[in-house]
């Protein structure tokens, strides 16, 4: 099965953020994600971004940050955001109810791909398969959903920290 759609909302009533992941073979997992969910969750994805290979074979932090960032602006210019989570009937293998999400894990397949797990207490939880869009398409997600819910959370990506004029270039640090 292979991810198709996903969808993170804050929801006062229960000061929660539900996410809820579609399947293209018309499955749906909800999971609940709390603030302190969040807090845990917003630096392994920021440690996600920052482990693509390309970002850890340069030889700066600022650097690192700067391709972060140009990597985050490229994937959300490919994601689609405009298309509306598809409301249709689907299967809940793991229950129509969210689960709670209160262990997170992070690895990589066999292809390189980030894999996110988000897991319950007890009992089956979901992982998902990031590349980078999907990685950097969903740090945007959370940052929305995060911004509405007005839990005062700084989720901040490495970005270049000295915005540079136009035509400008950073100076070498170090000479060889």
């Amino acid at each position: 099965m292979r991810l198709h759609q996903l969808k993170l909302d804050y929801i006062p009533e229960h000061d929660r953020l539900l996410l809820r992941v579609s399947t293209d073979n018309q499955q749906e997992v909800r999971l609940w994600l709390t603030r302190r969910a969040l807090r845990l969750l917003w630096p392994l994805l920021v440690q996600m971004a920052r482990s693509a290979p390309e970002v850890a074979l340069q030889s700066s932090p600022q650097a690192r940050d700067a391709l972060v960032g140009m990597q985050h602006e490229q994937a959300l210019g490919r994601a689609n955001f405009a298309k509306s989570f598809e409301e249709a009937p689907r299967e809940m293998p793991l229950g129509a109810e969210p689960i709670l999400v209160v262990h997170l894990q992070a690895s990589k397949d066999d292809e390189g791909n980030q894999v996110l797990g988000l897991l319950p207490l007890q009992g089956q939880g979901i992982h998902l398969t990031l590349d980078n869009t999907l990685l950097h398409s969903f740090c945007k997600l959370v940052q929305n959903a995060a911004a509405k819910s007005e839990w005062n959370l700084a989720l901040e990506l490495p970005n270049l920290q000295t915005p540079l004029a136009r035509g400008e270039t950073l100076a070498p640090k170090t000479i060889n």
